[in-house]
């Protein structure tokens, strides 16, 4: 074996995990994504989607997909620099700027390289990064990309980020850049404390709306919004692929930073555009969205109902004000073997393991959908709870 491929023969943590039965990836769907799913021959309740309006599968958003293939083709084949910018482009920035209250917006081909476009192309050595410990992926790799010296701080842990700002000479270029929802514990990021902190040290500010848009703030105009702050977010970021149907980033900010990225961003230059399908699906989805706030209102109900449900069969699980719920399962065999049997039994949800946990705090992902109904939600609690009273894993002062 080349010396290259030495690790690939080395990494053996999957095959050990299909050995015990209990590999929960890639599985596979035959369906459209909803809230009843065909996975491998077999309807599921989907709990583990982040299709969070349910608008994958709304007549509009499916309609505008089709005609955008057939009025437009497939394809740009080329750079939004060169060839492959549409008016639908144009237009779908125009309308994300104006919906989060921003100057401008760019659009990417994916929310993974949006991060990776923006921080790299605002960021360079001899500036500095502040990065909550639980950011993702992409923020980090965005960070590494730049440069940039990149301080973490403890998640959500205000007095660490104020220590590692003070400790940086003054004027150095500084980014504080945070997720808005974090994606696995649910937790809404500290805005008004990062504000403060901002304006104190000179230091600018990129939220990370991946899963705040479409789900917080006024008609699901993000988390800057939920805190009414988006004139003082520098940056949003945010993706297609949650409640925008379909696939792709964006980044909305001042006209001058946003000319600044657009012409300077490594990952936005040399990437080809995003298709016809996927830029009608994400403005049309927008336009959904702008016309019909109730079903962001749906969306918060229902997530509300699924906890006071789950609360009171004693699951284990995080309040929080959003459509995501982590069940605490603890390590990572009985993770798994919970998640197992509750795909058996028809219900999909995330198992999360390290490290984007500690490796005794394992929790199961649930997120909710504007389209499940209070009926779908009620068989999947009961079959949640059945499963990890089997576990011993129920409150017992609630059994």
């Amino acid at each position: 074996m080349l010396p290259l491929f030495k690790k690939c023969a080395e990494f053996t943590k999957p095959a050990e995990i299909r050995a015990l039965g209990l590999y929960p990836y890639f599985h596979e769907l035959q369906s459209r994504q909803d809230a009843e799913v065909i996975m491998e021959g077999k309807r599921r309740i989907m709990l583990g989607s982040n299709n969070y309006l349910g608008l994958t599968v709304h007549p509009e958003v499916t309609a505008a997909a089709e005609e955008a293939v057939r009025k437009l083709g497939t394809g740009c084949s080329g750079s939004r620099y060169l060839n492959g910018t549409l008016s639908m482009h144009v237009e779908l920035e125009r309308e994300l700027a104006e919906f989060v209250g921003k100057e401008a917006a760019m659009i990417f081909p994916t929310g993974f390289s949006s991060n990776l476009g923006i921080i790299s192309a605002i960021c360079a050595p001899g500036d500095y990064i502040f990065c909550d410990r639980e950011n993702h992926a992409s923020i980090y790799d965005g960070c590494k990309l730049s440069g940039a010296r990149t301080m973490v701080y403890r998640h959500g842990n205000m007095d660490m980020l104020r220590e590692r700002l003070a400790s940086v000479p003054s004027e150095a270029g500084k980014l504080i850049v945070t997720d808005g929802v974090f994606s696995m514990s649910g937790d809404i990021a500290k805005l008004p404390e990062i504000v403060e902190l901002a304006e104190e040290f000179g230091a600018a500010i990129l939220v990370d709306d991946a899963h705040g848009l479409g789900v917080i703030g006024e008609g699901g105009r993000g988390t800057a919004s939920y805190y009414g702050l988006s004139d003082k977010v520098d940056m949003i970021m945010g993706t297609f692929s949650k409640s925008l149907a379909s696939l792709g980033g964006y980044m909305a900010a001042s006209a001058a930073v946003t000319d600044f990225v657009r012409h300077t961003s490594r990952p936005f230059i040399f990437a080809a555009s995003t298709p016809p399908a996927a830029c009608a699906t994400a403005l049309t989805a927008l336009r959904v969205i702008k016309a019909h706030p109730e079903r962001v209102e749906r969306l918060s109900h229902l997530a509300s109902y699924l906890k006071e449900k789950l609360l009171a069969l004693g699951v284990p699980i995080t309040e929080t004000p959003i459509p995501i719920i982590p069940i605490h399962t603890r390590d990572m065999i009985t993770t798994l073997r919970i998640a197992k049997t509750l795909f058996e039994r028809g219900v999909y949800v995330n198992p999360v393991l390290p490290p984007a946990t500690s490796p005794d705090d394992c929790l199961l992902r649930v997120s909710l959908m504007a389209s499940h109904t209070e009926a779908l939600l009620d068989e999947a609690a009961d079959i949640i709870a059945k499963t990890l009273d089997e576990e011993g894993l129920l409150c017992e002062n609630a059994k």
